[in-house]
């Protein structure tokens, strides 16, 4: 529960860091948030915060494995049509543990996470 508070606690002073700084938010005109493209899911640098520039961004549905993903990260689910997104410990999308609803986002460690998964609704 604490992880949760924490996290919520950490995506509302982005969220509101980031109209603060004019560089995007859910609801933007062409539907980017933070520079997370309109349908995809998108993972940050390590402690980025707020997020600002993606350096992975999915599209496609189904299992992601990622690599060197270390620490604390933004991922942004700005998917549409409330699909989800799925933090997992295990390759090709096993073990989930994290559930990211369709435009919202989590500031979480990926160190223990080794796929994340998009998945229709």
């Amino acid at each position: 529960m604490r992880r949760i508070t924490h996290a919520l606690a950490a995506l509302g002073l982005a969220t509101a860091a980031l109209t603060a700084m004019g560089t995007g938010s859910a609801g933007a005109a062409d539907g980017s948030w933070a520079n997370c493209p309109s349908g995809a899911v998108c993972i940050y640098p390590q402690n980025q915060n707020p997020a600002v520039s993606p350096t992975d961004v999915y599209y496609s549905y189904g299992a992601h494995n990622l690599s060197n993903q270390y620490g604390n990260h933004w991922v942004l689910n700005n998917q549409t049509g409330g699909a989800h997104a799925h933090l997992c410990r295990g390759s090709g999308g096993r073990d989930c543990v994290y559930d990211i609803p369709a435009q919202n986002g989590v500031y979480y460690d990926l160190g223990p996470i080794n796929s994340i998964t998009l998945d229709r609704p």
